[in-house]
């Protein structure tokens, strides 16, 4: 099983350049990184894991700034998004992004993406909250018509792109329905996400990973139905605080890939987390 790490990397943590070598030296497979752009101080949006909001989420790096740097000074680590909140982007913009960071990574991106949970934050990003995820949705086939070899003009529900030359592609080739890097969808196990997810991405993001004994084989059911090849869907545990039999029951799913939540916190304390971490590589 391959261990990778999320962080919320801030103005106050250790740097994306410390920490991709040290993940690349120690064996770790990857690094994950959160977004949020800004977190409007009404608050009227509930944290979803209750109590107060950690002071980290407003002080979050951009992650694709901080990935390019991880990029640059490493070989091996897989590079992603825990999540890109699609519907907050301007998606040729993003397009761009995107594959730019997978063409310089030698493809080591995964575009980890979702819908979010914030409303304010969303809500300055003129984002009507009730349709988040159909213009997610519209977004990413927006993206696929400018990664696809030959211009391709897109018209959507919300948005549309006329037939361009848009380079650098991304480095990753087309799989089936999806065109791009490596495509996982966050969110709450559901009919409408798993039917997301069999259409136009490689497989889910859980956040901490309950509950997927029951899960798993629903979206195995809705991946199956789409025409998709099982052996091509990959679940990802995602923002996981460790141990053996969580690690152990996760591989007897099947799963081959787990990411592990990191300290938002200075260099000293985060090393010594990867050294508690060393037991599971």
């Amino acid at each position: 099983m391959r261990i990778a790490t999320t962080i919320f990397l801030t103005d106050e943590t250790i740097t994306p350049v410390r920490l991709a070598h040290q993940l690349e030296q120690r064996g770790f497979s990857g690094l994950y990184l959160p977004e949020h752009t800004h977190i409007p101080v009404s608050r009227r949006t509930p944290y979803p894991a209750g109590g107060e909001l950690p002071p980290e989420y407003g002080r979050t790096l951009d992650p694709f700034v901080a990935l390019g740097q991880a990029a640059a000074v490493t070989e091996r680590l897989a590079l992603g998004t825990g999540i890109t909140l699609i519907a907050q982007h301007d998606p040729i913009d993003l397009a761009k992004q995107i594959a730019t960071l997978d063409h310089l990574s030698g493809g080591r991106f995964t575009l980890g993406l979702g819908f979010g949970w914030n409303v304010e934050e969303a809500a300055d990003h003129g984002v009507d909250w009730r349709t988040r995820r159909d213009l997610g949705r519209d977004r990413m086939a927006l993206m696929r018509a400018l990664w696809t070899d030959e211009p391709t003009a897109y018209e959507g529900e919300f948005g549309s792109v006329q037939a361009s030359h848009a380079h650098p592609k991304p480095f990753q080739q087309p799989r089936g329905p999806v065109v791009g890097p490596r495509t996982l969808i966050g969110g709450a196990a559901g009919p409408k996400l798993f039917a997301h997810i069999a259409e136009y991405a490689d497989g889910w993001l859980p956040i901490g990973g309950r509950g997927l004994t029951e899960s798993v084989p629903q979206l195995r059911t809705a991946w199956e139905s789409a025409g998709r090849d099982p052996k091509d869907l990959q679940v990802v545990p995602y923002a996981v605080l460790p141990d053996a039999g969580k690690l152990a029951h996760y591989a007897d799913l099947g799963i081959e890939e787990v990411v592990l939540q990191l300290p938002p916190a200075g260099e000293a304390e985060v090393l010594r987390t990867l050294d508690a971490y060393a037991e599971y590589l």
